[in-house]
């Protein structure tokens, strides 16, 4: 792993190693408050010879003094660390503990080539330092006295004994006593909270590596290029305000909402270039019947097809969408059409195209062919033969068609679906969507010899780690001219008259025969297509009529909606 992949593991969990750092810190912060407070104080003590401390001594005199002095220091030092200097202080300050105790609370130094004596004390109060550490120097005065000066006792004539003393060789003398410490010394605040901050950190990004190597989440385009030999052919933005919305369609709120009409501009180009993609797939026979699937449910498949056979249809194509759903059909609800009898009724004979499709806009060739009655053996009529020469009728006269399929690796359908189109396009949800769950999906196709056409990478991030330039060249770049195009579009289309099923030069008869086992025969495609906007057929009129809402673009995804 480079340095960039661990920034980039570090921007992605940064939650994680702000949770440890802070729970590091607090940790810290108890032990130091539980753990017992220990005070230090220093005293020192300057060694001293006759010969230095008598003024009519001669230079020679002082100097060897002070070397006696000098090396009698470390001895000294030794002699502190004594349990006989312990048992003096003990009874100096009469306290109740062993020598052995309290030798253990002290550190005697001798700094090389020095007279001094240093005595660190340590003790659970500041005035029991100070008190220690100056009654450490006297005790030593009191030893160091005893040694140097000879004390004898000498036998005497009349039984007795007498003790003589000598002039001590060398004296230890106070030089500063020890002062109250104002603060602990133990613990070391500042240090328990900065080793607290760094073990937290380093257990929390321990944490993000960890989580990081399991995470099989498809966050990024880079993450498909890495793991998927199939292109992505586009990218949709996220925009939280339309998933979980009532429509799948973009209803966009003008200059009133300047942030929700920056969204849709930015979803709306998103789609024209997704529109473009395709078409590029292959110039000279662009794909056109196409499977719009996921691998899971909930990745967006349906908002996608919704929102691209729109975008497809501004150009001025012919385009039909087709609810393959037939477990949980959604378009019809989408489209706010009609949705009783449908692709399942016109596959069983039941009902013919004039009576199921219906064009939601007057203003584009759009045609919405709902799912119909939800059928006991979806897979079946998906794979029939009726379903591929319907299909087939459609692409011979020119249109598009899109197929909303259900989800690849729940059930068969969609992979049933493609291997009788042009290919596929698997919608994948960004931060969703798994690695394994995505390249299952696209195993279920090739199992059938089908085509995966590319994948579609929906909810991108438009902020954060994982964003995609969306806006790269600034806020109004693409919008504005969008905006003008589609009143020009707008204006156009108003001033076009819309062909009739007579006069529409794509209006020559492709009927076909039945399909073997078919029971009815199929209306032409222009005559069942181009028929007069909102004249209802024959079951139609029977059924509860909804008006058609402006077709403004695509978005929400809910994965499941109720029709009836």
């Amino acid at each position: 792993m480079t340095l960039e992949a661990y920034l980039r593991i570090a921007r992605r969990y940064w939650l994680a190693l702000l949770v440890g750092l802070v729970g590091g810190t607090l940790i810290a912060f108890a032990v130091t408050v539980i753990q017992p407070k220990t005070y230090t104080a220093d005293s020192s003590g300057f060694i001293t010879t006759p010969s230095t401390s008598s003024s009519g001594s001669g230079v020679g005199t002082a100097v060897a003094g002070d070397t006696y002095a000098k090396s009698r220091a470390k001895s000294y030092a030794d002699l502190g660390k004594k349990r006989v200097v312990a048992e003096d202080v003990i009874q100096d300050l009469g306290l109740n503990t062993t020598p052995e105790q309290l030798v253990d609370q002290i550190t005697v130094t001798a700094p090389t080539d020095t007279v001094t004596i240093k005595v660190s004390a340590k003790a659970s109060t500041a005035q029991g330092a100070s008190d220690l550490a100056n009654a450490w120097i006297r005790a030593m005065s009191t030893e160091i006295a005893k040694l140097e000066s000879g004390e004898s006792e000498n036998a005497t004539g009349d039984g007795t004994t007498q003790q003589t003393t000598a002039t001590p060789a060398a004296t230890l003398t106070s030089l500063e006593s020890a002062a109250v410490p104002t603060s602990p010394t133990s613990p070391n605040r500042r240090l328990y909270l900065a080793v607290g901050a760094l073990a937290g950190l380093l257990l929390a990004f321990g944490y993000a590596l960890l989580r990081n190597q399991y995470d099989k989440r498809i966050r990024s385009a880079d993450d498909v290029a890495r793991t998927m030999q199939k292109p992505i052919i586009g990218t949709l933005p996220l925009e939280k305000a339309l998933v979980g919305a009532s429509s799948r369609l973009i209803q966009d709120a003008g200059q009133h909402d300047a942030r929700r009409h920056s969204a849709v501009r930015h979803i709306s180009e998103s789609l024209r270039e997704l529109r473009t993609n395709i078409d590029f797939l292959d110039v000279d026979d662009p794909p056109r019947g196409i499977v719009i699937t996921s691998a899971l449910p909930g990745d967006g498949k349906s908002t996608v097809a919704a929102n691209l056979a729109v975008t497809m249809a501004e150009t001025g194509r012919t385009v039909i969408l087709i609810d393959a759903d037939l477990r949980k059909p959604t378009v019809a609800n989408t489209f706010n059409v009609p949705g009783e009898v449908g692709l399942s009724d016109v596959l069983a004979g039941r009902a013919t195209l004039e009576v199921t499709i219906t064009r939601p806009d007057p203003q584009l060739d759009l045609f919405v062919l709902p799912a119909g009655s939800i059928p006991p053996n979806p897979s079946e009529l998906l794979g029939s033969d009726a379903l591929h020469e319907l299909v087939q009728s459609f692409v011979a006269e020119g249109a598009t068609v899109l197929l909303d399929a259900p989800p690849l690796l729940p059930v068969t359908d969609a992979a049933v679906l493609t291997a009788r189109t042009d290919g596929a396009l698997i919608v994948a949800s960004a931060g969703q969507t798994r690695v394994d769950s995505l390249q299952q999906a696209l195993e279920r196709i090739d199992a059938v010899k089908g085509t995966t056409l590319g994948i579609v990478l929906n909810r991108v991030p438009t902020k954060g780690l994982d964003s995609y330039a969306y806006g790269y060249y600034g806020g109004d770049y693409y919008g504005e001219e969008s905006d003008h195009s589609s009143k020009r579009h707008g204006s156009r289309r108003s001033r076009r008259q819309r062909p009739t099923a007579q006069s529409h030069p794509r209006a020559v008869s492709s009927r076909r025969p039945p399909a073997p086992g078919t029971t009815h025969a199929r209306a032409p495609l222009v005559e069942s297509l181009h028929r007069t906007p909102g004249a209802p057929g024959p079951q139609q009129a029977r059924s509860p009529q909804r008006r058609p809402q402006p077709l403004l673009g695509p978005y929400d995804d809910a994965t499941t909606s109720s029709r009836r």
